[in-house]
Parts: C-alpha cells; structure tokens; sequence
C-alpha cells in the first residue's frame, strides 16, 4: 500500500530536502530498489540519486540489502536499499493507534483500575533494573536523585537532577526528563505518567511531586523531590503482579493531573 512522507515543514523545506523525502517514499513504496531503478521513477540524475541516498544513508533512515542473482545466482550481490527500521519510525506506523485501541478496550471492560494496573507492570521492569543504581548512593536523597537521573540518561530519557535552595528546610532536587518515549500515548492516558511518578518517589524513598509533564503540554517532565529531611523513608515497595486497590492505584500519592502546575 502505497504511502506519503510528509515534508518536515512543508512551508520551510529547502528543494533539496524535498527531493530527499520523495527518495525516501519511492524507497518506502520500491524497496528493495536500486539506485538506477529510483533514478528512473523520479526522474533524476544517476549522480543526484546518490547524492540523496548518501545522506539517507547517513542518517540511518534506508540502508542496503545485498540481493543475489535471482535467475543464475552467480556474480556479486546487487546493492538494493530498503527502509531501516529508524526510518519506519521517521515515516510513522500505526503502533500508537493500535496501543489507543488496546488500551481503551482495557478501560472499557476493566475501568480505569485495568489502565492502571497496566502501566504499573510497564514500569515494573524499570523499577527493577534502577533500584540497585539508586541504592547505591547510600541514604541522602539528593544523590540518590542524581543516581536516577544518571540511569535515566542512559537510557535517553534526557536526565538531569538540579539542586534547589540548598541547605534550607525548602532544599529539593528538581528532576528533568528532556524525551518521553510514550509522550503521546500517555497524553491520553496519564495513568502512565501516574505509575512513573510511584516509581520515582519509591526509588528515591520520598514522597515526590510532578510540577509537568510533556504529555499534558511541559517543555520537559519536571519532578520535585523534597531534600530537606534528614531520613531516606522508603515507600512500600509495589509488586509487578500487583493488582490496583483503587483509583491510579498508588495509596499516598496524588495524581499528576491534580499534582500539575498551570
């Protein structure tokens, strides 16, 4: 089924680029195709042809496929490019829908709990694979704040703890997230930046807040995390099997929509 790469900014968009994303969609539509072979669909030169697949290349947005001689099967594989598995991405697909779908029939025969518990095991995978990195900067806060934004980066979440009001009863960490891979799914369903903040207060053994978000329109996730205590209180911990008992399903916290500033 054919489809259409749109233009990054259609109002913008230098010639060249415009050329590139008509490459890349008869690649999208050919592939596995030559360079020859895109030369003769879009009508352009051999040398120009490559001077787009060169860049694409580049950027990982198509790569080659070495075919063999389908009729003898002797001499050199021929060069044919396909698009890479980033480009898919880049293009778009019907995954987010897909996961939309699922989910609301979730909430429609389970209620918000099923959404709930859902995201919970999401981020159960997460909780485990961190707690030891954050355990391991001992019982102040603050640092075991900046563990998690280090293994968060690692991760490209795009991760930074900043100290505020330092050595005062208000002193915090404001914790940043600069990329949410499930940014658009959880703008319809914030049940998934509710089961992230439980994560992140249990890690880091404090009750924490969530000032914004990127789904509900934030520049960047934005995380409070009150340093002024003397104690690290560790919250319970929520198994990855856990059914939730109530609404958002994390008892002691409040939900991000209630928890966001304007």
């Amino acid at each position: 089924m054919s489809q259409h790469v749109e233009p990054r900014n259609s109002a913008s968009v230098e010639p060249d680029e415009r050329t590139r994303d008509r490459v890349l969609t008869a690649v999208l539509e050919q592939g596995p195709v030559s360079a020859a072979q895109l030369g003769s669909v879009l009508g352009l030169t051999p040398a120009a042809v490559r001077r787009h697949l060169d860049v694409l290349t580049r950027e990982d947005l198509i790569e080659v496929k070495l075919v063999s001689n389908a009729k003898s099967g002797a001499g050199r594989p021929a060069r044919r490019y396909v698009v890479s598995r980033r480009g898919q991405t880049e293009i778009g697909d019907d995954y987010l829908e897909i996961a939309r779908q699922a989910l609301a029939e979730i909430a429609g025969v389970r209620g918000e709990a099923g959404v709930v518990e859902f995201a919970e095991r999401r981020f159960a995978a997460m909780e485990a694979k961190y707690q030891p990195v954050v355990d391991a900067a001992g019982a102040d806060v603050a640092a075991r704040s900046k563990a998690l934004a280090e293994a968060l980066n690692a991760d490209r979440f795009v991760a930074t703890s900043n100290s505020l009001n330092a050595g005062t009863a208000m002193a915090a960490e404001q914790l940043c997230q600069g990329h949410c891979p499930i940014q658009e799914l959880a703008t319809t369903f914030p049940e998934f930046c509710d089961a992230e903040t439980g994560v992140f207060a249990r890690l880091i053994g404090v009750d924490v807040r969530r000032l914004s978000t990127m789904a509900s329109g934030g520049h960047v996730c934005t995380t409070h995390v009150p340093t002024g205590r003397g104690v690290v209180r560790k919250l319970a911990t929520v198994p990855a099997n856990r059914v939730a008992a109530g609404p958002r399903g994390l008892p002691g916290t409040i939900s991000n929509h209630q928890q966001e500033r304007p």
